[in-house]
């Protein structure tokens, strides 16, 4: 199995709550999301950290300006015994209040707030869905106020979650 990822994947995905603790979901156009109602995830980029990549692909998808809150969880596997997939899972807040949802014309055929009983009563949800939802609020490791470990590593981006 060939990928223009190579064969060890780096994705994100991002958790955003609203004020009637309704999840922000998008029903995807492709691959093995597609119709399903899932969190807003995508890849990392090069040159990004993974909480700027799940910033970023929340916005691009959903329109939704956010700030990340915690790392709450991570999803780890491997497909066809070749491609290490990993996601990582952050809890976001939005940063606007009453923001406008739209949905990337390209990938996303559908965004909304669901609420998580429905979420749970669905058929078409991804299943980590339910999971997340059963597992309850996760405790989360937050972003720490730390400086650059040092100049010798070359950083441009180094955030830490204990």
């Amino acid at each position: 199995m060939s990928s223009k990822r190579g064969n060890v994947w780096l994705a994100v995905a991002g958790l955003v709550k609203n004020e009637k603790g309704e999840w922000l979901v998008v029903k995807k156009k492709y691959g093995g999301l597609k119709g399903v109602w899932s969190l807003p995830a995508g890849f990392v980029e090069m040159g990004e950290t993974a909480d700027q990549a799940v910033r970023r692909e929340v916005l691009e998808e959903t329109g939704i300006r956010t700030e990340v809150e915690m790392l709450i969880g991570l999803r780890t596997g491997v497909i066809k015994s070749e491609i290490s997939d990993n996601l990582i899972i952050f809890a976001l807040n939005q940063t606007e209040v009453n923001p406008t949802l739209f949905a990337q014309e390209k990938e996303i055929a559908e965004v909304k707030w669901m609420d998580p009983d429905e979420l749970m009563r669905r058929q078409d949800v991804s299943k980590m869905i339910p999971s997340m939802i059963l597992a309850g609020k996760p405790a989360g490791l937050t972003k720490q106020a730390l400086q650059n470990p040092g100049d010798h590593f070359n950083y441009s981006a180094y955030h830490l979650f204990l």
